[in-house]
């Protein structure tokens, strides 16, 4: 544990959504509090409606079409990283389009990492988009965590102040996720130290 509070893991939290008036912004704003008083990581907040982010992507897209590669923005933002959790709501029974098309583009920097999930949405709190991502993050070679964080109803869990309703709940749910965050980010990170991943 001491290498681990000497060299913190460096997690990035990843805000999927880039809707106009989303309610990601709490989702994410509350976790981050939570996951910040940990001294064995060092949050890193990406959101994917960042302007620069936005510009970055959307020229990707049009130079590569189909073919996936790197935003290098981004990419390096990611590469530099532990590991993921990323929050996400559920739009049609599924995750937002500006999280795959980045998830895609990022490619190789999400190898032997591992991968949390924050959702939200109706009454399924956003699980649907949630087993679709595991299938995505497999492919590339990532590790998705199995404990969830999941705000079924969220606009009805969630105060005039941003915090959880049920803030007893929440957090357990979230001290969960992040142990196995650290557990994973830390042996995965070893890993990656001793021996090249191969893809």
């Amino acid at each position: 544990m001491t290498t681990h509070r000497a060299h913190p893991l460096k997690i990035g939290v990843i805000i999927g959504s880039v809707r106009a008036g989303r309610f990601a912004d709490k989702v994410a704003d509350w976790f981050v509090a939570e996951a910040g008083g940990r001294q064995d990581m060092e949050i890193h907040l990406i959101d994917l409606a960042e302007p620069a982010l936005v510009d970055e992507l959307k020229l990707s897209f049009e130079q590569s079409g189909d073919r996936p590669g790197d935003v290098p923005g981004l990419a390096r933002r990611i590469e530099g990283l532990d590991g993921f959790v990323v929050v996400t709501p559920e739009y049609n029974h599924g995750y937002p389009a500006s999280l795959k098309l980045a998830i895609d583009y990022v490619y190789s920097g999400w190898r032997a990492k591992p991968v949390g999930f924050v959702s939200y949405g109706g009454m399924a709190g956003g699980q649907r988009a949630v087993e679709q991502l595991r299938q995505v993050f497999a492919e590339l070679h990532a590790v998705t965590l199995r404990d969830t964080v999941s705000f079924p109803m969220a606009w009805e869990k969630f105060d005039d102040r941003g915090r959880p309703v049920d803030a007893d709940g929440a957090g357990k749910a979230a001290a969960v996720l992040l142990e196995q965050l650290a557990w994973w980010g830390l042996t995965l990170r070893e890993g990656r130290a001793a021996r090249p991943y191969v893809g």
